[in-house]
């Protein structure tokens, strides 16, 4: 079946922000990771090298806070066309769109994402925004995404970028929309790091179609983190978050998972059974 890693960072980074970009690429966003963001070829050879099949390529529009724009929609639908069997292109509609259901569909349709990304702190919304008088566009989002079943990554978790919100990236926001949407898939990207595992677990126990999703929480540590791992290993998805602060190499990452005392029916399902459920081959591939 083969490894995805189900949160990787291939993104348009010459739209960020100074400030921002100095937080990813291990110091300054360089040379080397712009290489592979405008050589997918390069980046292929990458996961050969680490021994992964498949990658998630997030993308999301955020432009007050990290610098993107919709532009990152039309590069990850371009940068996964040259192997859209191992890269899946995952795109973000922002709730202030003139029709967001429509462009949700269009994204789909058109450009070929397989999946959306709500970042609550970079985006400056809750996920749940919608049931308190927030943005209607966002509710849009999701009942599109359920329609089209395709799943939608929503960052739950910290972040250190200049000027994120973190009060917006609580897990338990995320209950109103698995409630509400009850046919959509969810991933809890990040599980809540560091302040909210407990409340990320919760969810992805509660819920059938919600998601505990690994990436940058360092894999010597998961255990620590997610005692119960083990028992909701049918829940949960291998990530690696890179190039992100502090995630210098994706085979570093899965060698520390490999690692850990866990049965290898256990790691199989975490690194590639689950996630070939949350992001199923495309068509046609």
């Amino acid at each position: 079946m083969g490894i995805t890693d189900c949160h990787v960072h291939i993104n348009p980074i010459w739209e960020m922000h100074p400030k921002a970009r100095e937080l990813v690429g291990h110091g300054g966003a360089g040379a080397e990771l712009e290489a592979h963001a405008r050589n997918p070829q390069r980046f292929l050879d990458y996961l050969d090298r680490c021994g992964v099949d498949r990658a998630v390529l997030v993308n999301y529009v955020a432009p007050e806070i990290v610098g993107y724009t919709e532009k990152a929609n039309d590069f990850v639908s371009e940068y996964c066309r040259a192997d859209p069997r191992r890269l899946i292109a995952i795109g973000s509609v922002l709730p202030s769109h003139r029709t967001p259901g429509a462009e949700v569909e269009r994204l789909v349709g058109k450009l070929g994402i397989r999946g959306l990304k709500i970042h609550p702190p970079h985006q400056l919304f809750a996920p749940n925004a919608y049931a308190d008088g927030g943005p209607p566009g966002l509710r849009a989002i999701y009942e599109a995404c359920e329609r089209l079943d395709i799943p939608v990554i929503i960052h739950t978790g910290t972040s250190v970028f200049p000027g994120a919100r973190n009060r917006f990236a609580e897990p338990l926001l995320v209950e109103d929309v698995a409630i509400d949407f009850p046919r959509l898939t969810l991933v809890l990207a990040h599980g809540g790091r560091p302040l909210w595992m407990e409340q990320a677990v919760f969810l992805a126990r509660r819920f059938p179609n919600v998601f505990l999703e690994l990436s940058s929480v360092p894999p010597a540590k998961l255990l620590e983190y997610f005692p119960t791992l083990e028992k909701l290993s049918h829940k949960a998805i291998f990530g690696s978050d890179w190039p992100g602060p502090g995630v210098t190499d994706i085979a570093d990452n899965l060698a520390a998972f490999r690692a850990l005392p866990l049965s290898r029916e256990v790691q199989e399902r975490i690194l590639e059974t689950n996630a070939a459920r949350v992001f199923p081959a495309a068509r046609g591939t």
